[in-house]
């Protein structure tokens, strides 16, 4: 049906086919818009069902030619326990690539709830291998946590 409508208007149908061939790369480009951030993180405790706002959480980046870890920031979860502006990419050249570690310091978050826990805090481990954006989340209850590789 529209082929018969192109074909038979005003419209030639090599000007309308030049016309969207034309758009394809702004469609393209839109797609390949890099994250503003390249890594983020929440905490949902499990033990409540609601998100845990107000833990910290730091970054660290492992040196290898030191064999140590170094400090890249240290953040609270927000209201919806997530924290989403690690590692920005802006005036990035290359991506941030390396093997990071998450620590999550949930001792003071039970503690404020009047809760024991078995873990003071939890490690998280990963490496990043390119410049895609990287969601690291845990569940989580007083005694025992969850994590894996989001979107």
């Amino acid at each position: 049906m529209v082929f018969a409508f192109f074909t038979s208007s005003r419209i030639p149908l090599k000007a309308l086919l030049l016309c969207l061939l034309c758009l394809l790369p702004l469609l393209g480009l839109a797609q390949q818009t890099p994250p503003a951030y390249q890594l983020s993180t929440h905490i949902l405790d499990i033990s409540r069902g609601t998100p845990a706002p107000g833990v910290t959480v730091r970054l660290e980046k492992y040196d290898a030619t030191k064999k140590a870890w170094g400090t890249v920031a240290e953040k609270k979860t927000d209201a919806a326990g997530r924290i989403g502006d690690f590692l920005p990419m802006a005036g990035q050249k290359t991506p941030h690539i390396g093997i990071y570690k998450l620590t999550f310091l949930t001792q003071p978050y039970f503690a404020a709830r009047q809760q024991a826990s078995f873990y003071p805090y939890i490690e998280v481990v990963f490496e990043l291998t390119d410049g895609a954006h990287y969601h690291v989340p845990i569940t989580l209850s007083a005694f025992g946590y969850s994590t894996y590789r989001g979107s």
